[in-house]
C-alpha cells in the first residue's frame, strides 16, 4: 500500500540534480517566480528581476549544485548546494526556495533530504546554512535537521553534520516526507473537490456547511 501511495504523490512530481545546461533557465525562471515576501526570505532582502538573472548565471558557471523539485514538468522548489571555496571557512553553503504554489506538502524537507544525500556523496562532513531572522519556516526546517542556529547581524546561521545520517536514515525519511506530501496534497484536493461541489449546489449533507 505504502509503495502505491508512493508512486501516487511522485506521478505528477519528481526531485533530480539539474545538469550545468539545465540550471541557468531553470533555476533562474524559478526564482523569478517567487513572490516578493520568498525573495526576501531567500536572500534576506528584496532582490529584483536583475539580481536574479545575474545570481541564477552565477551558479550556473561556478560548480553550484542545484537540485529542483518538478511539478507538471516545472521547477516549483530548488535546493542549492554551493562549492566550499565560495564559503570563508571552507565550508559547502546550502539555500533552499519553494514556490508558494506547493508549500506546506512537504517539498522542503524532501529537498533537503536529497540535498544531504547528494552532499555525502560529494565527501561533505559538514553544511553551512544561513537564513534571515524573519524566515521562521527555514529555520524550523534546518532545527529539524539538526542545525544549531545563533542569531547576530540580522541572520540566524549555522552547521549541519553530516555525519549523523546514514543512507537507511535518509531512505526512510525520504519516504516519510513523501507520504506527508501526499497526504497534504490529498487534503487540498478534496477540500477544492467538496469547494467545487457546494458551488454547484451538490455537496452531500453529511460534509455539512463550514
Amino acid at each position: 500500500m505504502y509503495l502505491t501511495v508512493i508512486a501516487a504523490a511522485l506521478a505528477d512530481s519528481s526531485v533530480r540534480t539539474l545538469s550545468q545546461q539545465e540550471e541557468l533557465p531553470l533555476l533562474r525562471d524559478h526564482l523569478l517566480r517567487l513572490d516578493r515576501a520568498s525573495r526576501r526570505d531567500r536572500f534576506h532582502g528584496f532582490m529584483d528581476d536583475s539580481f536574479i538573472e545575474r545570481y541564477a548565471e552565477k551558479c550556473a558557471n561556478d560548480g553550484t549544485t542545484i537540485i529542483a523539485f518538478f511539478e507538471n514538468g516545472v521547477v516549483r522548489g530548488a535546493a542549492e548546494l554551493h562549492p566550499p571555496d565560495q564559503s570563508p571557512d571552507s565550508l559547502p553553503e546550502i539555500a533552499f526556495s519553494v514556490e508558494a504554489s506547493v508549500r506546506r506538502r512537504g517539498v522542503g524537507s524532501i529537498l533537503f533530504r536529497k540535498l544531504i544525500a547528494v552532499a555525502r556523496t560529494k565527501g561533505y562532513k559538514s553544511l553551512r546554512i544561513t537564513t534571515g531572522a524573519q524566515n521562521e519556516a527555514m529555520r524550523a526546517l534546518a532545527s529539524k535537521f539538526g542545525a544549531q542556529l545563533v542569531f547576530r547581524h540580522g541572520e540566524s546561521t549555522g552547521t549541519i553534520d553530516l555525519t549523523k545520517y546514514d543512507q537507511a536514515e535518509l531512505a526512510m525519511s525520504w519516504i516519510e516526507s513523501v507520504l506527508n506530501a501526499t497526504r497534504a496534497a490529498l487534503a487540498f484536493n478534496r477540500a477544492y473537490r467538496r469547494m467545487l461541489l457546494r458551488m454547484a449546489g451538490t455537496a452531500p449533507s453529511e460534509w455539512g456547511a463550514s
